[in-house]
């Protein structure tokens, strides 16, 4: 509520002074993370392979008949574990990767999963989404199968 009023004050003031200039306001500093990317370790890989097992499997949802979406996102969440220290969701645009992962509601299982079983990865789906297989394993080899040409 006081950032609501600030600026409005603020912008009355400036629609009064239009005669004099306003005053030159230091800019805030932002913080420009740029990575290429990044292969992330085989061990943040096998971390979040057993992490999607084991919520697999405790949620009542399955992996995608195409082990290959399945590949690609535990691969993404093993990356940012290994560069921003969570899962953050790796099939979102982030503005701020760094400040959403310690923000959470991004985080792996993501509040929409949790809360109503929607997962925009296609990582967990019910047993009702066309795309659902049958599966609520997957293995290493796989993994690196599926991903060996991206």
């Amino acid at each position: 509520m006081r950032a609501l009023q600030a600026s409005t004050s603020y912008s009355v003031a400036f629609a009064i002074s239009s005669v004099a200039p306003l005053p030159s306001l230091p800019r805030p500093r932002q913080r420009h993370v740029i990575s290429a990317n990044h292969e992330p370790t085989e061990k943040s890989v096998e971390i979040m392979r057993k992490f999607s097992e084991q919520y697999a499997r405790r949620s009542g949802t399955y992996f995608c008949v195409d082990k290959g979406v399945t590949s690609v996102v535990i691969k993404g969440l093993a990356e940012h574990k290994d560069t921003l220290g969570a899962p953050l969701c790796p099939c979102r645009h982030y503005d701020d990767k760094a400040a959403e992962a310690q923000q959470g509601f991004w985080n792996c299982p993501c509040v929409p999963m949790r809360e109503r079983k929607e997962c925009h990865c296609m990582l967990f789906l019910t047993p009702d989404n066309d795309f659902a297989g049958q599966e609520q394993n997957i293995s290493l080899e796989e993994i690196k199968e599926t991903t060996a040409n991206l």
